[in-house]
């Protein structure tokens, strides 16, 4: 399972602003997608550990996680993202 992470399209970007926002402050939490997940971060910085790999991420990336990863989220400036389910 590979996280990919790369800059929207403008097709892209007017999509995802249109969906709902989530955010939170620093902190590290593990997580698990039951469905896979494609966001857009507006403001934050966060590396996520899986497995024996990680990959880090922040304000302006476009970012796509596979149905079914387990990850420990390590976010290290508070976060707001939008996102699609």
């Amino acid at each position: 399972m590979e996280i990919i992470v790369k800059k929207p399209t403008e097709e892209e970007r007017a999509a995802i602003l249109k969906m709902p926002q989530w955010g939170c402050g620093v902190s590290k939490f593990d997580w698990h997608y039951d469905s896979g997940e494609t966001c857009l971060l507006t403001q934050g910085r966060v590396t996520v550990h899986y497995g024996d790999k990680s990959v880090s991420f922040g304000a302006g990336d476009y970012v796509t996680f596979p149905q079914g990863l387990s990850c420990v989220w390590d976010v290290t400036e508070p976060v707001n993202k939008h996102y699609i389910i």
